[in-house]
Formats: C-alpha cells, structure tokens, sequence
C-alpha cells in the first residue's frame, strides 16, 4: 500500500502546478517532441524539461528517445488509484451530506414536539 500512496502523492503534486497541468492538456493529442511542447510557453527548454521530469516521475507522461528527439506522451493512468480515492471520498461525503440533511430536516419537528409553551415568570428579588 506505501508505494500505491506514494505514487499517489507524486500525482498529485504533480498535477498541483498549473504549467504542468497546461504540458497534459497540450499532450491529450498524442506524442509530441519537447521542443513543440515548450513552443507555446513563454519558459525557457529547461523549465519546461524540469516539469516534464516531475510529470514523468509521477508516471503521468512517457518519454521515448528516437535520435536526438525525445518524444513526451501522456500516460494518466497513474491518476486512476487518485479518481478511485477521490470516487470514495465522494461517496463517503455524499452519504454524509444526505445523514445531516435527515437530521436537520427532523430536528424542527421534534422540537416541536418537546417544546411546550412556558408562560412568563416572575423575577423574585
């Protein structure tokens, strides 16, 4: 389970970073060489291979070497264990939601019930 968790975690980190989210969405059409992925950034090559690293780590992309090209694919499978956690959490958060509804929705009722009207009293010195 600690490697599960531990792939997870670089997921997520990985997907916490608005440029590397950007490199995913640019590499939904399929392969690309590093130097067509860094043209639309305003970022220098490096910083651009730095984050396609870190997606590479987290197992989010595939890097194939053909000659002096290295060609970055999208692979989000590794997300699937995170869509899993987020569906039971969902779930579990849902069913919760639903739980406090039905008691909030009772609570007027069975105060209703319990409360009886009091009259005013006399404050005594």
């Amino acid at each position: 389970m600690q490697n599960r968790n531990t792939q997870l975690d670089l997921a997520f980190a990985a997907l916490a970073h608005e440029t590397r989210r950007a490199l995913l969405e640019q590499l939904a059409g399929g392969a690309m060489r590093v130097t067509e992925i860094a043209a639309p950034f305003d970022l220098s090559l490096n910083t651009i291979s730095k984050h396609l690293r870190v997606l590479e780590e987290a197992g989010l992309v595939t890097r194939r070497i053909e000659g002096r090209d290295h060609w970055i694919e999208a692979d989000l499978s590794a997300i699937d264990p995170g869509l899993s956690w987020i569906d039971r959490q969902r779930r579990y958060w849902t069913e919760r939601r639903e739980a406090y509804r039905q008691i909030v929705e009772a609570a007027p009722q069975q105060s209703k019930k319990r409360s009886k009207p009091h009259g005013r009293r006399r404050r005594t010195r």
